[in-house]
């Protein structure tokens, strides 16, 4: 059974972290929003969302999902749980997924030096020696999924589904969603 934390920080985007919640759910992978201070995380846009658990007692992942969302993405960034456990979980070959401006997050933690990487436009400065990818919603190399921002949050949720071997699943829950329409 997969196990996946979707870090939240307060200022996350919203639909960049609840999309990839509930379509891992879908999918009946355990997926648990995971605050790194309070229970309770206000979103970039004023939403209250109450977290699964604290960063201080989670356990083993298979995965870990960043949201972007600002000033979400550099809350995520300077907290050093966060920049240890994506340092653990790139060392263990995990899964580490970041959207929109959250692979500042993957930059500090010094895992995505001369990968294929992309993100919300603005932030590709910020990266560091990456092969930036701008004609990809989602790009993937070895165990690092990055993304563009909001409109790409459901195809990068189906990427990390079929990342974690939920092809079949990816496939029917995008069929569900009308995501081909």
């Amino acid at each position: 059974m997969s196990k996946v934390c979707v870090l939240l920080a307060n200022g996350f985007e919203e639909i960049e972290a609840l999309t990839v919640v509930d379509v891992l759910r879908r999918a009946n992978v355990t997926c648990d929003a995971v605050s790194i201070f309070e229970e309770e995380v206000t979103g970039a846009h004023n939403m209250i969302i109450r977290a699964d658990k604290l960063i201080k007692d989670i356990d083993a992942y298979d995965a870990v999902v960043l949201p972007g969302g600002m000033p979400g993405s550099t809350n995520l960034r300077d907290n050093s749980e966060v920049i240890d456990l994506i340092k653990n979980m790139n060392s263990s070959k995990k899964i580490i997924a970041a959207i929109c401006a959250a692979p500042i997050v993957l930059a500090k933690a010094d895992v995505i030096r001369g990968k294929d990487v992309t993100s919300y436009p603005g932030f590709k400065e910020e990266l560091g020696d990456v092969n930036y990818i701008e004609d990809k919603r989602v790009v993937i190399d070895e165990n690092i999924i990055t993304s563009r921002g909001p409109a790409t949050a459901l195809e990068f949720s189906f990427e990390i589904l079929k990342k974690l071997g939920k092809v079949k699943e990816a496939e029917e829950i995008r069929n569900g969603m009308l995501y081909n329409f």
